[in-house]
């Protein structure tokens, strides 16, 4: 048995010297070593072999193995190296070619002009909150004080899915579940930025699809002065010192009273120009003081707790900053519109 080891060892070395390519090495490995190879043979008959016998041929075949196995890697890495050598001197590089530029992308205007308005709120204590946008009817219109048969639900077309499910049509639902999450135990503040949905006619100022933010305070003895200060905050941080704020009476079902804010305009200063049609004043959002109807469905004593509500639609803030003539240049994706807003 060790005769025989020693031959194949003189034979398998012999053959993998005289391997003209990778092929013809590989051959010669599953020749040698391979399940059906005479190495393996080898090792199966050692069953036969006496117990004395047994570990002196069981080392030598593993040498033997380990020889083969190292002439076949040696020669293997021999022919790699002249198969890249050969390619290195057929394939030439042009170093000196200019290379692809890559244009680098930047947050998208609205996606700028949210993140602005949420780190303007949570500066003043809001946390951000987030709810679905298939909502239910309950919470989308129920738990704001707008029941199945309230006439101000004709004020907004509603992508309807089942009777009970749609694609909400204001972020206010976010506020109902907070609440009710809370059921009257603690206080609330915060803004719920998303998407939202309406069966609007696109147009310069009008799409189906928008975004807003809104916000919420409720506690103990909060005020309609509470709600004109955080609103006079938020204009002048973002339009600038000098901006002034109005409100005027308004009306929306889940507050009471309700109001619509002004900034004065910022092209003529409160003078009268085309851009606030000679007004000097331009709508920017609606607000006004939780209805305690809206209170009491979410667990909280109107007795006890108040607060005050307003919301804001991202694009109408930025056509307004930005002067943005049409609301679809936000949803077009050209790229000549996009780039200009890209912060450095």
């Amino acid at each position: 048995m060790q005769e025989k080891l020693h031959a194949l060892k003189e034979e398998a070395l012999t053959k993998v010297a005289q391997a003209e390519d990778l092929k013809a090495l590989e051959a010669v490995r599953v020749g040698y070593l391979g399940k059906k190879g005479p190495m393996t043979e080898v090792l199966r008959g050692m069953g036969k072999l006496s117990p004395e016998e047994r570990p002196v041929v069981g080392e030598l075949a593993n040498k033997v193995r380990e020889a083969i196995t190292t002439a076949l890697e040696e020669k293997k890495q021999r022919f790699e190296a002249d198969v890249l050598n050969t390619q290195l001197k057929t394939e030439t590089i042009d170093v000196t070619l200019p290379g692809r530029p890559v244009n680098l992308g930047g947050p998208h205007l609205l996606t700028s002009i949210v993140t602005e308005i949420e780190d303007l709120f949570i500066g003043m204590g809001f946390d951000i909150k987030e709810g679905p946008e298939v909502e239910t009817d309950y919470y989308n219109f129920e738990a704001l004080n707008l029941p199945k048969d309230h006439p101000a639900r004709d004020m907004q077309d509603s992508f309807y899915i089942t009777e009970e499910l749609l694609l909400r049509t204001h972020t206010s639902p976010v506020q109902a579940r907070t609440m009710g999450e809370y059921r009257g135990n603690k206080p609330v503040k915060m803004i719920c930025p998303g998407k939202v949905y309406r069966r609007d006619t696109d147009d310069a100022t009008h799409s189906h699809q928008f975004t807003q933010v809104e916000g919420l305070y409720v506690d103990k003895n909060v005020r309609m002065s509470d709600l004109k200060g955080v609103l006079n905050q938020f204009a002048k941080q973002f339009f600038g010192e000098e901006r002034e704020i109005r409100l005027r009476p308004s009306f929306f079902p889940f507050t009471e009273p309700s109001v619509e804010m002004d900034i004065s305009c910022k092209v003529c200063h409160g003078k009268g120009c085309s851009v606030c049609k000679q007004t000097g004043w331009i709508e920017i959002l609606g607000g006004g003081m939780v209805h305690p109807d809206v209170l009491k469905m979410a667990g909280y004593d109107p007795e006890i707790y108040s607060g005050f509500a307003f919301g804001m639609g991202p694009e109408r803030i930025a056509m307004l900053k930005y002067g943005v003539d049409d609301i679809r240049h936000f949803y077009t994706n050209d790229q000549r519109f996009l780039t200009q807003y890209h912060k450095a």
